[in-house]
């Protein structure tokens, strides 16, 4: 249901952010920065082996911001400066339960510790599409008889069990439906581009080539046509802060309801037709004997188990509509595809082959 919160002033917002110097958290930072060009809200930004350079960064980013020292495996600096801010995005990990478990312990100990009229505390937690992977192993389907979702009428437990994301998730939306704690879920899908925050590239390039590295060519889960959607990083921050600011204007889908699919409405892509243009660029720069692509063995792919299957082995069919209701849409991923993209991502991923 729509929140039925009253607006909250952004000047009296403390924003606890992890994942404040990755791919996205930072790609946030810059819209906030935007949104807010007298930085009213104040963030407070989780950072792991904190130095005054890196400090110095992230304050490029958005200039009313305090760093606190910290990892994720941290639960008690989590929980505390959870509950001392009342407001959080996770862009950190879809995936570390323990991390979540101390955020939602923090927000509990914020609404103990003041007054029914503040409100409830807020929590925006980045999650990903592959928790509708269909765990197709890669095989050719046609999008016709893959299962479809859409996030308006969207249920977890519409999803594959066992999928990646789940379980985080679920403890989340469990929060939220107790009513204590406004809880907000982003879905992102294929997230791609050169961003303009402190990490630039996506970490599914660098793990790719880890892998790629060692198999000597780049490869595919099975043969690589599962397809997906796409979102450009610059939009995905956009819709982070579109759903910060509908939280911020009492306005949001919360909850049960508070699910946000981040996709475009381009076609799906198959991975074979990605993993076939890195291994073009690579071998044109000298890095791998041939171009192309082609299945990776089991050995490689045992690295990442089950949960790499799933993503990037599984078909995604997805429609976001939530999210247009608040006026986001993909511009920055209708001006430049993941395809025309992919060469400048390659190019600064080589800088560590």
């Amino acid at each position: 249901m729509s929140s039925p919160h009253p607006p909250t002033n952004p000047s009296s917002i403390t924003l606890f952010l992890l994942g404040a110097t990755g791919y996205l958290g930072s790609q946030f930072l810059v819209c906030l920065a935007r949104a807010y060009p007298r930085a009213e809200v104040s963030v407070v930004a989780l950072m792991r082996a904190a130095t005054p350079e890196r400090e110095k960064g992230l304050k490029g980013l958005y200039s009313n911001l305090r760093v606190v020292e910290g990892t994720l495996g941290d639960a008690e600096i989590i929980k505390v400066e959870a509950e001392k801010a009342g407001w959080v995005v996770n862009a950190a990990s879809s995936d570390d339960l323990g991390c979540v478990e101390a955020i939602l312990a923090g927000l509990e100990a914020y609404v103990a510790a003041n007054r029914p009229d503040m409100g409830p505390p807020v929590y925006i937690h980045i999650s990903g599409l592959g928790v509708t992977s269909d765990n197709g192993r890669g095989e050719f389907m046609e999008m016709e008889k893959v299962k479809w979702y859409k996030d308006v009428g969207f249920r977890l437990d519409m999803c594959p069990e066992g999928n990646t994301h789940l379980p985080c998730d679920m403890k989340i939306v469990e929060a939220g439906r107790k009513g204590r704690i406004r809880t907000m879920i982003v879905f992102p899908a294929w997230i791609y581009g050169v961003g303009e925050g402190m990490q630039k590239i996506t970490l599914i390039i660098r793990l790719f080539f880890q892998l790629f590295k060692q198999c000597g060519f780049a490869g595919t889960w099975g043969p690589g046509l599962n397809r997906m959607g796409t979102v450009h990083v610059k939009d995905t921050a956009e819709a982070v802060l579109t759903v910060f600011q509908a939280a911020v204007e009492g306005t949001a889908d919360e909850g049960e309801e508070g699910f946000y699919f981040a996709i475009s409405d381009e076609p799906a892509i198959d991975m074979k037709t990605v993993a076939d243009k890195m291994g073009d660029i690579l071998h044109e720069k000298g890095l791998i004997p041939h171009g192309g692509s082609k299945p990776m063995p089991e050995d490689i792919l045992d690295q990442l188990g089950f949960l790499g299957w799933s993503i990037f082995g599984g078909n995604q069919n997805v429609t976001g509509e939530r999210l247009k209701k608040f006026e986001w849409e993909p511009v920055e991923t209708k001006k430049l595809s993941l395809m025309d993209s992919l060469t400048a991502e390659v190019e600064i991923a080589m800088k560590d082959w």
